[in-house]
């Protein structure tokens, strides 16, 4: 049974384990790069774009909580399934705290790991504390946005906005899904959104050459840079 195209990457320091892995993945028509210890795989990740990554708890250099903490500080939203042999729960709490959007136990059968993976790869990681275009980010635990390291002042409302934006950069949002997402079934005039919308240019690109906000006519708008 094969699948859709993956790109994994396994951080795993066992190589008996890893070469296993991999070996049944290729069966499966995945393709999955391996690094044997948490900095490196660090290092890839940030790189390079994964579809799911597969990260052993007990790493040499750095722990597969302080990659994953690491990486979702940066803003990277790739889905990642922790491998352990801790099962408390306790344990599974810290995981999901630092980042991990999944948990597999050693010993696990491979025909599992395969299907978690492709539930993994249908989505990208919720648990980001930082999002990012350019030199535009929003700190989603202090609920700020900043340009060129400059706080942005958003109300409450044109920061959902805004984050419901560069969720979906470079892609464009509806004005129908943004009215929905924002507001839901208690939505205001249409005007309410122009507003918004023309107050958050003006923060986000008054002062600057760059402009990332954009109009996309007859259809909703976009945060991406200019060359996208």
């Amino acid at each position: 049974m094969t699948t859709d195209k993956f790109q994994l990457l396994l951080v795993e320091d066992d190589l008996d384990l890893a070469t296993a892995v991999i070996e049944y993945l290729e069966l499966e028509d995945i393709l999955c790069d391996h690094s044997a210890n948490g900095l490196a795989g660090l290092g890839l990740i940030q790189k390079n774009y994964y579809d799911v990554v597969i990260l052993d708890l007990n790493l040499p250099k750095m722990n597969g909580l302080q990659v994953c903490k690491s990486l979702r500080a940066d803003g990277i939203d790739v889905p990642v399934l922790m491998l352990t042999a801790r099962d408390t729960l306790d344990d599974k709490l810290n995981g999901f705290a630092n980042g991990t959007d999944d948990y597999l136990i050693k010993p696990f059968a491979m025909e599992e790991l395969i299907v978690r993976i492709k539930v993994l790869a249908k989505r990208r990681s919720g648990q980001v504390q930082k999002l990012t275009v350019a030199d535009l980010s929003i700190d989603l635990q202090q609920k700020q946005a900043y340009r060129a390291n400059v706080e942005l002042k958003l109300s409450p409302t044109a920061l959902k906005i805004l984050t419901v934006l560069m969720n979906a950069s470079p892609n464009p949002v509806s004005r129908e899904k943004l009215m929905q997402t924002v507001w839901g079934d208690e939505q205001p005039d249409s005007n309410s959104l122009k507003v918004h919308i023309f107050n958050l240019r003006k923060q986000i690109d008054a002062e600057h050459e760059h402009k990332l906000m954009h109009t996309i006519s007859g259809y909703g708008f976009a945060i991406k840079e200019p060359h996208c």
